[in-house]
């Protein structure tokens, strides 16, 4: 257990989820308030939530994140500085969408394909009026449509049908590039959280806020009560009811099931002879077809291969097992760089963030229409109960420094209503 103050039944505040937003929020209540006894709850076995990192076998300077990768918009990235504040190293190798090395494929096709997805782009940059949804942007007939399909999973973790252009056009990680930390995005958050007093294992059932002063806090580990309570889980859990409110709170359900997590899953594979492959380069599996991944080869020059797949495709491969998932990317790499490739490969890691069992995907998306629930979201209720996390971000959703912004927003706001009524 992280800072574990033992099993006290009565806290100033009690936060529930342990990834970006929960230890931003109690860093940043530790700061700001530190006479208030804190206490983190986390339902799984580590710090971090949607930020993990795991170590490469053999090799203990590589970090693989499973979870969230890139320090998006770095240069205004609040765990860019707190990386370097804790003596991580952040690498500023361009990322490959920000001019990083991809691989090289000429031809008439791919500039077809670069002047097909540019102008996608650029209709929904420009849409205006009321909501629709991504694929309605698509030219119909487009030879390049599966392109533009597989990149829209990407970005959202969902089908193009399923997401909200209004919601898409708020997306904002700020200014910057995207850089990485070396040792994982999911080491620095876990490192970030230690100096928190946290339990972990323990999955809160309900929280009874039926009357004035104190809330109850029912666990499977017992009973705890607390002043403020602040919710940091996804919102596939709150869509679920996974933590029943005690008087019920329908417009943060209704919320969070209009807000779902999509999917994206990391697979690491080991190269055998790591020369086999060019470093830090990036690659698409198919430029013709939607169910395709994208790879990362040899991040940081690890003797790896990264490969990311989103929405549908990472739901079938999911359900289809660690084997599945291995041929699949095992027969893109080999299409590209021959059959001779498939004998370098090795099953190092892989995620199953749908089957995370208290988190149930990977970062949130709006449904046409349901952009503005993020502020529905987000907002305290009755001065004692308040939410935090990447989905409560308008601009930063999907987003780990999104999670911290609104933990800090979430922080700040508690610490005033319990200064108002202390």
């Amino acid at each position: 257990m992280s800072g574990d103050n033992g099993k006290g039944a009565d806290e100033d505040v009690v936060i529930i989820g342990a990834g970006a937003a929960g230890i931003a929020a109690a860093r940043r209540l530790q700061a700001i308030r530190p006479d208030l006894s804190i206490l983190l709850l986390e339902a799984g076995d580590r710090l971090g939530g949607r930020a993990w990192t795991v170590g490469l076998p053999g090799a203990s300077d590589i970090a693989l994140d499973l979870g969230c990768g890139w320090l998006h918009g770095a240069r205004t990235n609040a765990w860019t500085a707190i990386a370097e504040k804790v003596g991580l190293t952040v690498d500023r190798t361009p990322a490959p969408w920000n001019g990083g090395r991809r691989l090289q494929r000429d031809g008439v096709d791919i500039h077809a394909a670069q002047e097909a997805i540019g102008g996608y782009f650029e209709r929904l940059d420009s849409h205006e009026g009321d909501d629709t949804d991504l694929a309605a942007m698509l030219e119909p007939g487009n030879a390049w449509n599966g392109q533009i399909r597989a990149i829209g999973t990407y970005i959202t973790g969902a089908e193009l049908e399923r997401s909200s252009v209004v919601d898409y056009n708020r997306y904002d990680p700020g200014p910057g590039p995207d850089w990485r930390v070396r040792q994982g995005y999911g080491t620095l958050i876990s490192l970030y959280g230690r100096p928190v007093p946290a339990r972990l294992g323990v999955e809160v059932r309900r929280i009874d806020h039926r009357h004035a002063g104190r809330i109850g806090i029912e666990t499977n580990q017992g009973v705890l009560s607390a002043r403020a309570v602040l919710v940091t889980v996804s919102t596939n859990m709150l869509a679920a009811e996974k933590i029943a409110f005690d008087p019920p709170l329908p417009d943060k359900t209704e919320a969070a099931a209009r807000l779902p997590l999509g999917l994206a899953d990391k697979l690491f594979l080991g190269l055998a002879h790591p020369q086999a492959l060019p470093a830090d380069t990036h690659m698409l599996g198919s430029i013709s077809r939607g169910a395709t991944g994208t790879y990362q080869l040899r991040p940081l020059g690890a003797g790896v291969v990264e490969a990311y797949f989103a929405g549908d495709l990472a739901h079938d491969l999911e359900r289809e097992g660690r084997d599945a998932a291995f041929s699949f990317a095992a027969d893109e790499l080999a299409a590209e760089f021959g059959a001779d490739i498939r004998r370098e490969l090795s099953l190092v890691a892989i995620s199953a963030w749908a089957a995370a069992p208290h988190i149930g995907g990977s970062y949130s998306y709006a449904e046409p229409g349901a952009s503005d629930l993020r502020g529905v979201l987000a907002a305290p209720h009755d001065g004692r109960i308040f939410f935090a996390g990447e989905a409560c971000s308008y601009s930063r959703y999907s987003t780990a420094h999104g999670a911290y912004d609104t933990g800090i927003a979430a922080a700040e706001l508690l610490a005033a209503s319990l200064s108002k009524n202390p």
